[in-house]
């Protein structure tokens, strides 16, 4: 049985994954207002992903038989200067994403809990993926500057996630 420590630092990352799917909402919809109909795709989708999260670990917790408990969260921030800053934004949230469940799979290490830490291992693969994805945005749009045909490349390309 799933410790309540445990129990409750999972609840904790629930509240974060809902966050995460507001901030994206949020940059799908600042990049689609900015005309960016590609990054706004790719954001819509991550907003899919992180909702998924959430309810993953929220199953895990009923497997477990411990209670889901949800908690009020402030407001995203709605706007950014471009979509390079967007996803550079992205990045360092999803760096955060990856140290909170770094410090779960610590706890469950500490706790003996393999089958948290059994769970755990597909968020942590999940982690790299994510930071992997930001990166490579990241890069191209430095690349390309302010251009305004190579960010509309860069954006088409951005928005073909998922094809």
């Amino acid at each position: 049985m799933i410790s309540k420590k445990m129990a409750q630092e999972i609840n904790a990352q629930i509240n974060r994954e809902f966050f995460s799917a507001f901030l994206y909402l949020a940059m799908a919809n600042d990049a689609i207002e900015k005309g960016f109909l590609g990054t706004g795709k790719w954001m819509s989708i991550q907003f899919k992903e992180e909702q998924e999260h959430a309810l993953k670990f929220s199953k895990y917790l009923q497997d477990q038989g411990a209670k889901v408990e949800l908690a009020a969260m402030e407001a995203p921030r709605t706007e950014w200067k471009d979509i390079l800053d967007m996803f550079k934004d992205a990045l360092l949230h999803e760096k955060k994403v990856t140290a909170w469940i770094n410090d779960l799979n610590s706890l469950a290490i500490a706790e003996k809990d393999y089958a948290t830490q059994s769970m755990l291992k597909w968020f942590i693969d999940e982690q790299v993926e994510e930071e992997a994805q930001c990166n490579e945005a990241i890069s191209a749009l430095t690349l390309v500057g302010s251009s305004a045909g190579s960010l509309y490349m860069v954006d088409r390309h951005i928005g073909k996630r998922g094809e």
